[in-house]
């Protein structure tokens, strides 16, 4: 089956079946392994670690944000098994669509936030013991919050977006595009995609060589955050941000020839997979950089071990 990838003055077609299977497959996998890392800490951080410091605050945001997206999941995945033919209506399209995309934007957003708050906590320790348990910390994470909702209401009280077909979020018209979807595109990927990517990719590996000079437990746990954060950038947020920028030069018919239109379209899908793993390896965050992880095989558990002196302790075993 084919389909048209450009709306406007172009008219190209490339192959879409594969997107059929594909993207079930992958949804699947990211729900099975995010579901229960991102709820387990969930529950962890919200329970079982006290008091809540600003780096707990940041973390918990996170996993709901996962969440949140994770439970669109099974919306995407009945939509491409079902040849990308949406059948829960208009307003179900907008709450997941927007939904969907607006946590990758939280996701980055919120790793940011924990970057910052990891530099601040080796380089200036007495600003962070000031500021670790002031409000700071939620009303930057409620600032987020209201930025994220107030765009996902803003595309849910407008009205369904003008699409071929029963397409959910996808093959827009042109005139969707000049009326609603550029000004939103450019927004995006200046605040929400530009601005953290500088700090994240730019700023962090200058801080990380601060921090590397420091000796001590704290700034090795820093080096652990800020690497890992780097490493989920890179592979799931990054190659969706630049795809996302051509597919904008394409729609607004800087990118003419279709050889390149049909290339947009098939890696466009490619990142859209890749960022959606991140709600994979965000656990990977939280367990791994924030934790002293413990093997015992005599007792055939896993344990994560907080020290006591930072605030609290937890473990998760697994049995045989």
């Amino acid at each position: 089956m084919n389909t048209s990838v450009g709306d406007g003055t172009d008219n190209c077609n490339t192959p879409r079946d594969y997107q059929f299977y594909f993207f079930p497959a992958v949804y699947s996998l990211v729900m099975a392994l995010g579901l229960p890392g991102n709820v387990g800490a969930l529950y962890v951080f919200i329970f079982k670690i006290t008091p809540r410091t600003s780096s707990n605050v940041f973390v918990i945001n996170l996993a709901l944000a996962d969440t949140t997206f994770l439970c669109t999941l099974p919306f995407k995945i009945h939509y491409h098994r079902n040849s990308n033919d949406w059948v829960f209506g208009d307003v179900a399209c907008s709450i997941t669509g927007t939904l969907f995309f607006a946590n990758i934007y939280i996701s980055i957003a919120f790793m940011t936030c924990i970057c910052v708050d990891r530099y601040v906590a080796v380089a200036y320790p007495h600003t962070y013991l000031r500021l670790r348990n002031s409000r700071c910390t939620v009303l930057v994470s409620a600032a987020v919050w209201v930025v994220a909702g107030a765009a996902v209401l803003a595309f849910i009280l407008v009205g369904p977006l003008d699409s071929q077909h029963r397409s959910c979020f996808e093959n827009f018209s042109q005139k969707e595009w000049d009326r609603r979807l550029v000004p939103y595109s450019i927004f995006s990927l200046v605040v929400g995609s530009l601005l953290p990517s500088v700090v994240i990719l730019v700023c962090y590996p200058l801080v990380a060589r601060r921090i590397a000079l420091i000796r001590t437990n704290t700034a090795r746990g820093a080096l652990r955050v800020i690497y890992t954060i780097l490493v989920i950038t890179l592979l799931c947020f990054l190659p969706y941000h630049v795809v996302h920028f051509l597919h904008l030069l394409r729609r607004l018919g800087v990118i003419h020839h279709c050889p390149y239109a049909n290339a947009i379209y098939n890696a466009r899908r490619v990142t859209m997979a890749l960022v959606s793993l991140n709600s994979c390896l965000d656990p990977v965050l939280y367990y791994f950089t924030t934790s002293h992880c413990k093997w015992s095989p005599s007792k055939a558990r896993f344990r994560w071990l907080w020290d006591r002196r930072t605030m609290g302790v937890y473990t998760i075993a697994v049995r045989p």
